[in-house]
């Protein structure tokens, strides 16, 4: 791509932009902090911000009053539990108060909604929630996560396996890597969700890193 055609590009880009600024200008300063507010979230555009909005206004169901009071209660009466950090409104998470679970096994997950996908597969041992994933370039490091108090959770003791589920890309990688450099001089055993094939998939349509990944993580039979 020549230089005059990225500067045409970037002429339009920017020219779009002042239009759809010069347009916004005409809504009400209420409308526009609740796009622009809106738009923030992860995976909300512009477009779908301005959707939301006006369906709000007109909605008669889904009031602002309603979503207003239950944003404002997500973030007074909710807590960290004090044990693996899962969201909850008391000192433990329903997991941690359970005395039937295994406290000998800490499953590693990113994110509070991972935990529900392990229940439904009947993992009975402990969880730990890191709240996301080291990634530099978003500004997360280890002190952005969780990882002091799963490091502290080993050092107490009774801790004979940590499985680390972290995400099959790069952030999650990495931050899997950073666990296991952490926690292999304190816990006996670190060790990584198997992947590769999943039940039902058709070999001829898998890629390579999947069929490596297979072929490395075989079992006996």
């Amino acid at each position: 791509m020549t230089h005059e055609c990225r500067a045409r590009i970037l002429l339009a880009a920017f020219g779009s932009f002042i239009i759809y600024t010069t347009f916004m200008d005409l809504l009400p300063r209420q409308i526009r902090c609740v796009i622009e507010e809106l738009s923030k979230l992860p995976g909300i555009g512009p477009k779908s911000a301005e959707r939301i909005t006006f369906h709000l206004l007109r909605s008669r169901k889904a009031s602002p009053e309603s979503i207003g009071s239950a944003l404002l209660a997500l973030k007074e009466n909710l807590s960290y539990c004090a044990h693996c950090q899962m969201i909850t409104t008391g000192d433990l998470c329903a997991v941690c108060a359970d005395r039937g679970r295994s406290t000998s096994t800490i499953l590693v997950v990113e994110e509070p909604l991972d935990v529900i996908a392990f229940e439904k597969s009947g993992f009975k041992g402990t969880y730990h929630v890191l709240h996301g994933v080291l990634s530099p370039i978003d500004g997360m490091g280890p002190e952005q996560l969780k990882l002091r108090e799963l490091i502290d959770r080993c050092r107490a003791g009774g801790v004979t396996e940590v499985i680390v589920a972290t995400n099959l890309d790069v952030e999650g990688e990495a931050t899997a890597t950073f666990i296991r450099q952490e926690l292999s001089s304190i816990v006996p055993r670190v060790t990584r969700l198997a992947h590769g094939l999943p039940r039902g998939a058709d070999i001829e349509f898998a890629d390579q890193v999947t069929l490596r990944e297979a072929i490395a993580g075989r079992r006996d039979l």
